[in-house]
């Protein structure tokens, strides 16, 4: 699994934080980190400490807040996706279906309005401008 950061992905100034390049095994150990990390023991969740995830050109960090923010960054380096416990439960489901088949999809794992996206794509490749 890989970890990236697209700027300005569409020419709306629209960005994309992208898990991509992973296998129904791969998805079902990060749904498992969620899970357990940020649902149950209710800690943040550094993907830069992930060793099955290569960050390309940023950080993210998984984190519980009091309102669905989605994606956030000062320095589009490091990002952090603040939701509330409602926002990664629903992430969970989302995730679900790339645990138990190999498929070609892509999903977006929150519908929030914000100029950066969170996208979950098994079968991207990397991204050179």
């Amino acid at each position: 699994m890989e970890l990236d950061y697209i700027d300005n992905v569409n020419g709306f100034d629209e960005n994309v934080v992208r898990l991509y390049n992973f296998n129904k095994e791969e998805a079902s150990k990060f749904s498992t980190l969620i899970k357990e990390t940020i649902i149950e023991k209710k800690q943040r969740l550094d993907l830069s400490e992930v060793d099955f995830i290569e960050a390309r050109n940023c950080n993210l960090i998984f984190g519980l807040f009091k309102s669905d923010e989605g994606i956030l960054t000062k320095d589009n380096q490091t990002f952090f996706c603040v939701l509330t416990l409602d926002g990664f439960q629903n992430m969970l489901k989302l995730i679900e279906p790339y645990c138990h088949k190999e498929t070609r999809s892509y999903q977006y794992l929150y519908d929030i309005d914000n100029p950066t996206e969170l996208l979950f794509c098994p079968t991207a490749t990397r991204y050179d401008e």
